[in-house]
């Protein structure tokens, strides 16, 4: 089915605001969840209510959480969440750094304790739309781990995000580099099972260590693991994330002491850099232009529509599902009555969001 960014942005803001009592929050985590699904990124969109409600109720994400600073040391900034909602919790920190990046040229920020932050790359853009480069690294401490280390069978650490937003020019968007250093994200695979679909070969392997594309395996206690992107590659990315989100924050890196039930707590590291600190604004954004026009100029290969640059496929995604709706799969949409239920929204409003 599709269902229009209005009318699901809604439905998401009804079930947060009964789950979690203020409205005001629950509208700006819809708001972003949405905004996820609008550039095709469904794996962060709304189908992440379900955990979000579940660790509501189980105590695990405390809706009315603020930020906190612990440290203010000029453009270095150690902030704590609380477990409150990544989306807010982020938001407010980027504000807090990108202010100070404003007056010294740069910025660090430290973010520790918070719930799931959603799309890494939405704190980027806060950056990159305030015209800063911005560099991000986060980890994830859930349940369980998630994501195998290179030449390991088991998993070990969770999807570990990273994002370079480097903010746009006179000719071209923001560059706009955000990704799990797994082979996919575990939403993903989460969409994939839920659709009964396969996930891309390479991306997952069994309890045995085994290659498999069938997304079952990491679902149910079966065992199974994501694989990071690239091999070593991915896998020396991944470990950053929790080094210099988890660590440094004094948040930690994943181990299995930090294992709670329904908890899923993000870390991360945010570098703002002014890109005109050395007078060279002008010369660096014409480069960025020269060099975009180069890649960008390479012959389709073949079945291909050309080269893309980060963030034009969201782009183009946001454009479509703006117009024409955002798909959600029927498991999805099934968790999402079932979640509506469990967070006390009445049943008439239930059957009317779901006739709607």
């Amino acid at each position: 089915m599709k269902i229009t960014a209005d009318q699901l942005t809604s439905f998401a803001t009804s079930i947060l605001t009964y789950a979690g009592g203020d409205p005001d929050k629950a509208a700006r985590v819809a708001g972003r969840l949405v905004s996820a699904n609008l550039t095709g990124h469904d794996s962060h969109g709304v189908g992440m209510i379900p955990a979000y409600v579940d660790g509501i109720l189980a105590g695990e994400l405390v809706a009315d959480a603020d930020l906190e600073v612990v440290q203010d040391k000029g453009p270095f900034l150690l902030v704590d969440g609380h477990r409150g909602f990544g989306h807010i919790i982020a938001e407010d920190a980027m504000h807090l750094a990108i202010d100070r990046a404003k007056g010294s040229h740069f910025a660090v920020l430290s973010l520790r304790n918070s719930f799931h932050l959603g799309r890494l790359g939405d704190w980027g853009a806060m950056a990159a739309e305030a015209g800063f480069i911005c560099i991000l690294y986060a980890n994830v401490q859930s349940p369980r781990p998630l994501v195998a280390p290179f030449g390991g069978s088991d998993a070990r650490f969770v999807t570990n995000p990273y994002c370079t937003a480097i903010p746009a020019t006179d000719k071209n968007p923001m560059f706009l580099l955000d990704m799990a250093t797994s082979t996919i994200a575990m939403g993903k695979a989460r969409v994939a099972h839920l659709s009964g679909k396969p996930v891309p070969a390479g991306s997952l392997i069994d309890a045995q260590g085994n290659p498999t594309d069938d997304p079952s395996v990491v679902f149910d206690d079966a065992g199974g693991s994501l694989t990071t992107f690239g091999g070593h590659k991915g896998f020396g990315l991944a470990l950053l994330g929790d080094m210099l989100g988890g660590s440094f924050s004094g948040g930690g890196a994943y181990l299995p002491e930090r294992e709670v039930p329904s908890r899923i707590v993000n870390n991360m590291l945010a570098i703002l850099i002014d890109p005109d600190v050395f007078g060279l604004a002008q010369s660096f954004g014409i480069d960025i232009d020269s060099y975009t026009d180069w890649v960008k100029a390479s012959p389709p290969a073949p079945g291909t529509s050309g080269v893309q640059m980060p963030g034009d496929p969201e782009r183009s995604t946001r454009q479509d599902r703006g117009a024409n709706g955002i798909p959600v799969d029927s498991g999805t949409w099934a968790q999402l009555l079932e979640t509506a239920q469990k967070a006390g929204m009445p049943t008439d409003e239930i059957e009317g969001f779901a006739q709607g």
